[in-house]
């Protein structure tokens, strides 16, 4: 596996000499200034890369080009939207980058209710509570049929939970899930978020799977024309959440993925803590399956808990056989030859970074000890299957 860090640019606390020292040749960066659905321009995408190979760094996968909500929705603007889409490919891949990570979930991206929620140790970790969830969408927020979703027991504890909260546990809550990423919009306000909900009303989990097939079939020929691998990032938490549907959390999801359009630049980022969080998925499994289409790796682990919750455990830790995980890696790597780009995902805050103003998750020190641990574990397994 290549080793990468994710770096948020200029602004990031972690600076590039950070990330050489931590061992990772490869940066997964983006233009987080490009507003969603405009052009990357040569000038700008050359700005980033010049930066990095300054260092001696690569720029190894980019992540993310948003996908515009028009786009996801096919309505509005929606065809300039794709051939901004279009010629951003052309213009990363005259530059040199081959690599796009993107994702197809409306409105949010990834999702928690806590960005430092404290552990045993000291540290703290993102994590997604789901009675939290349903005190925001049903009490916060107030969102029309939310209620549905929920168990009895579920929504019992929320009304509890929502009369006990101070503002100042309410307005955590509001920031964690509305301004809690990075690179991202950091702006909405609960009005606006709602009526970005509203747009999905009546769209179905069939729907937004036919908008991503039409979309990957206007852009993926593009791709494979440059010679660029697309590369989808799995739905996070992996269930509908605020009745927004959710296309890419499971086997059957990615089966459909892959059968959208047959090219090698229709394929997966395969990230192990957004389908780790369900309990149906058999990451092993899939990996061997999907291994020709995978060509980007998230590794981190989460713990499951029975209600439907999640944290972000120590990368050997959690729900997930990361043994297990990586070996299959490994083969699908020896098999085809190649070295797929990997970053350590969602690292605890530790240590000294308790102390600073930290991006959720993208710490220097709990990402380098999960980097740490998965190359350990890579080179065992590695000399003991003789790979």
């Amino acid at each position: 596996m290549k080793e990468t860090f994710r770096w948020y640019g200029v602004k990031d606390t972690v600076s590039l000499s950070d990330i050489k020292q931590a061992g990772a040749t490869g940066v997964v960066t983006a233009l987080h200034h490009i507003q969603n659905g405009e052009i990357w321009e040569t000038k700008e995408i050359l700005k980033v890369k010049n930066a990095l190979e300054d260092v001696g760094l690569e720029w190894s996968f980019i992540e993310s080009i948003p996908i515009h909500e028009n786009i996801k929705l096919r309505k509005g603007d929606y065809l300039q939207r794709i051939e901004n889409y279009k010629q951003s490919i052309i213009n990363v891949a005259q530059c040199g980058i081959k690599h796009i990570c993107y994702n197809f979930m409306p409105v949010l991206d990834w999702t928690r209710t806590h960005l430092f929620w404290e552990l045993q140790d000291g540290s703290t970790a993102l994590r997604f509570d789901k009675v939290d969830m349903a005190v925001f969408e049903c009490h916060i927020i107030a969102l029309e049929g939310s209620e549905k979703t929920y168990s009895k027991e579920i929504l019992k504890k929320a009304k509890a939970r929502f009369e006990s909260m101070e503002p100042e546990e309410k307005q955590r809550l509001v920031d964690g899930i509305l301004k809690g990423l990075p690179g991202t919009v950091d702006d909405l306000t609960i009005p606006v978020f709602k009526d970005m909900i509203v747009q999905y009303k009546g769209v179905t989990h069939e729907d937004l799977k036919e908008n991503l097939s039409y979309f990957l079939n206007q852009v993926v020929p593009v791709a494979e024309a440059y010679g660029v691998k697309m590369a989808i990032h799995p739905d996070d938490p992996p269930f509908d959440i605020m009745g927004l549907p959710r296309i890419i959390k499971s086997e059957k999801d990615l089966e459909d993925l892959v059968g959208f359009i047959d090219s090698p630049s229709n394929g997966i980022t395969f990230c192990t803590g957004s389908l780790g969080a369900n309990p149906e998925n058999d990451l092993p499994k899939m990996i061997e399956k999907f291994g020709d289409r995978i060509h980007f790796l998230h590794l981190r682990n989460v713990k499951r808990e029975s209600d439907g919750s999640f944290y972000e455990d120590n990368h050997l830790e959690g729900s997930s056989d990361m043994y297990e995980i990586v070996k299959a890696v490994l083969k699908v790597e020896n098999r085809r030859g190649v070295t797929i780009p990997m970053r350590p995902d969602h690292g605890h805050q530790m240590l000294d970074d308790l102390k600073k103003e930290e991006i959720p998750g993208y710490s220097a020190i709990g990402r380098l000890r999960g980097l740490a641990e998965i190359r350990g574990l890579a080179m065992g397994i590695k000399r003991s299957l003789d790979l």
